[in-house]
Parts: structure tokens; sequence; C-alpha cells
């Protein structure tokens, strides 16, 4: 059965990804009028989420939001297909990096690094950063059920000269590469929503108190490999620009949770100032301590 879904759904995908793009986002509006207005997707999830980070809105603030995140939600994906028929000159004009040197002074020094961000903006394309360094970058997943369409992403993000690496495995694979002297660029999407365990960390996410993600930070102190935080922001449809921030050189000198706290209070200013582009269709508060 998934070969099947597979087999008829690639032609469809492919032309997708040929399309122009002024018929290109034509075609996302299309899907948006479909999700949104006639199938209501996960609807109710995002206004949840909405409601729990920006309690003080009317409800004409949050329809504007939604009609806004929703069309950026179709760009998203359907930019994640268009990536398989771009060439490398226009994936640079659409996707730009404002520092990039900010991620490669560790390069001279023969040190690994870790990128955390967040479901915001256009993470799916910043894994074009091969284009401008030298290591080889790896972004770390949760791999798709159907094992067609999963081998399909894979070969979408390695055209743009990036890999892949399971979450589940992914802590393992890094430190036996640092082990081999084997450097990399890490890319950690860090604002899962953990299952709480007695070893949760919890604190507030736009005023919500939750657990949350530590894996980067505790991998990075274990190994002191560097972390930047990866500010990417939507400048007009189809356009995206990408700013790093150091997070932390030696990370092995940071308190416990401090890099944690640092990057979630930035991914907290990036979402206060335009939550449209945030990804709100998941469960973002699903293990909230709420009061």
């Amino acid at each position: 059965m998934n070969a099947l879904v597979y087999y008829l759904s690639f032609p469809i995908l492919f032309l997708i990804s040929r399309l122009p793009f002024p018929l290109f986002y034509l075609f996302s509006d299309g899907v948006c009028f479909l999700l949104y207005r006639v199938l209501g997707y996960r609807k109710a999830v995002v206004r949840s989420n909405l409601k729990l980070a920006f309690p003080e809105l009317k409800e004409k603030e949050y329809q504007q939001i939604e009609r806004k995140f929703y069309r950026h939600l179709c760009d998203l994906f359907l930019e994640i297909i268009k990536s398989m028929g771009m060439g490398k000159k226009e994936m640079l004009k659409r996707f730009k990096v404002k520092n990039i040197e900010v991620l490669t002074q560790f390069e001279s020094e023969n040190r690994s690094a870790f990128i955390m961000c967040g479901h915001y903006a256009s993470w799916e394309w910043m894994m074009s950063l091969g284009y401008h360094m030298n290591h080889l970058g790896y972004g770390i997943y949760r791999p798709i059920k159907n094992p067609y369409f999963d081998r399909l992403i894979k070969s979408i993000r390695s055209r743009h000269d990036a890999f892949m690496i399971p979450q589940k495995t992914a802590a393992e694979v890094i430190r036996l590469r640092e082990k081999k002297n084997q450097r990399g660029v890490y890319g950690f999407a860090s604002d899962q929503s953990p299952r709480p365990s007695a070893k949760s960390y919890w604190r507030t996410f736009m005023g919500v108190e939750v657990p949350v993600f530590t894996g980067a930070e505790r991998l990075a102190r274990e190994l002191n490999i560097p972390i930047v935080f990866g500010n990417i922001n939507r400048v007009k449809r189809g356009y995206y620009e990408l700013e790093f921030k150091l997070l932390s050189g030696q990370p092995k000198k940071t308190k416990e949770n401090e890099i944690t706290d640092i990057y979630t209070n930035w991914l907290e200013e990036q979402i206060k100032k335009d939550p449209t582009q945030y990804f709100w269709t998941h469960k973002r508060f699903k293990h909230a301590r709420l009061k």
C-alpha cells in the first residue's frame, strides 16, 4: 500500500515542483482555501494554541493570525516539494544568509557546530546551508512512516547539500563522528513537546509551563560543541532570510539549562514579532501545567 500511494502521488508532486513560481503560489492559495475554509484542518488545535500563547487577543485578531498562518503553512509544505525542482542559483536567491561567519568561524578551529531553531518561517530551506560552508550539514529529523516518502524527502534535502540523521540515533551518530574527528554542522528544531518524565526540565514557553527539549544542550555540553541560534524570517512570499546568533562557544562552561533558557527566550521573541510564521498545528502545550 505504501508503494502504491507513493507511485500514484509522485507524478503530481513532480508537476508541482516544476510549476513557475506565480502559478505555484496560486496553487498554494487553492490548497489553503481547501484546508482552512473547507476542511478546517486542525483549526481547533491552532485556536487552542493561540489562546494559550496570546490570551489577551480578541476574536478578530485570532482570525487574522489564523488566515495568514494557514497561507504560510501551505506555502511551507509545498515549498518542500518545490525544492525538488529548484537549482542552487534559485535557492540562493530565495533563501539568503546574512552572517554565515557566525557559524563557519568554528571550521578553522576544526570544531563541529549545532544550530538550534524553532519550527518558524522556512526551517526546511535552511537545509541549503551546505552551499555556504565547508562542513557537511545534517538535519536531525523524525522519519516518515511511509519509507518511500521518507526516501524522497531525504533525496530532496540532499539535493541541496543536506543530509539527515534520525532523531533516535542522533546522539550516538554525533558522538561516533566526533570520536573519528569527522566534523559537521547539525540542525536541531528544538521546540518539540517531549513527554514528561521525572528528569524533565519544566519552564514557561509563551507564558505556559511545559516540559522543554534539552537534548541539543545536553549533547553540546558533553562534547563541547558550539551552538548558534538560527533566526529565520520571511521577507516576502517565497523569500527568506537567516541570521545567526551565537548562543555559546563553550557549552561546557555553561550552567545546566542555561542554553535551553536563552534559546527559548529568543524563540519567544521571534514568535511574538510575527506569530503567523510559527507552526501552530502541532499540540505545543499538550503536556502543559495549566492553572
